[in-house]
């Protein structure tokens, strides 16, 4: 039986006043790996706002980790983005403090109190992606790379339902995005679902995966062939 935890119908996908994506069906489940593929200038990154609600969605409907998106109040946003993990291309790392530090003042600022169980947390996402021993760097000591799996910790705090990494491959070069997408395909192994938008079509190629295009206002599944 599938068990959705992203539906959007008849949903219409806003910037401003500018209609930028008309129609949306889709349904993702739990457990799935999902690429959100398109041009620059589609929709993709519009699409992912309106996930963890930077847009609003004002017409059709949308239910995410079991929150409506439609006439979302103000005030249930932060409760939904604790259900949510969002990694963005610039990593968008705190730059005055290391690393630990970042991390912590993720979880503080999501309500955890107990120091032992954040240091405990925090030592566990680090190891998930391979950055155990760097907790005392500050970004700039960091590659590119190193950051971006960071960034990806940084969403794994809280254990979310669902992940939302818009391009997390985009400024890296191609060694790199290939580790980065090995420590996704880990994270989806161990249960994650995971929507990632992406340009890197050798990805798509290298770890095939049910894939959405974004493309003349509108959102499809697109069928890979195989071989």
């Amino acid at each position: 039986m599938s068990n959705p935890i992203l539906q959007l119908k008849n949903a219409a996908i806003y910037q401003g006043e500018s209609l930028v994506l008309s129609n949306v069906n889709i349904e993702i489940n739990k457990g799935e790996f999902v690429y959100l593929i398109g041009k620059t200038g589609t929709g993709k990154s519009s699409f992912m706002k309106t996930l963890y609600a930077d847009l609003p969605l004002t017409e059709g409907e949308g239910q995410i980790v079991d929150f409506k998106l439609h006439g979302l109040k103000e005030k249930d946003i932060p409760f939904l983005r604790r259900k949510l993990g969002v990694v963005f291309q610039d990593f968008k790392l705190l730059i005055d403090r290391t690393i630990n530090d970042n991390l912590l003042f993720v979880l503080k600022a999501t309500g955890w109190k107990d120091k032992e169980k954040m240091n405990t947390r925090i030592e566990e996402v680090l190891n998930k992606v391979g950055m155990k021993t760097k907790g005392f760097k500050f970004p700039h000591e960091l590659s590119g790379g190193e950051q971006q799996r960071v960034a990806i910790a940084r969403a794994l705090l809280n254990n979310p339902e669902l992940i939302l990494a818009d391009e997390p491959t985009g400024n890296l070069d191609p060694q790199t995005s290939v580790e980065v997408m090995e420590v996704l395909q880990e994270i989806n192994k161990n249960g994650n679902t995971i929507l990632m938008a992406t340009h890197d079509y050798a990805l798509l190629l290298k770890y095939p995966s049910k894939t959405l295009k974004c493309d003349d206002n509108q959102v499809y599944e697109v069928v890979q062939r195989k071989g």
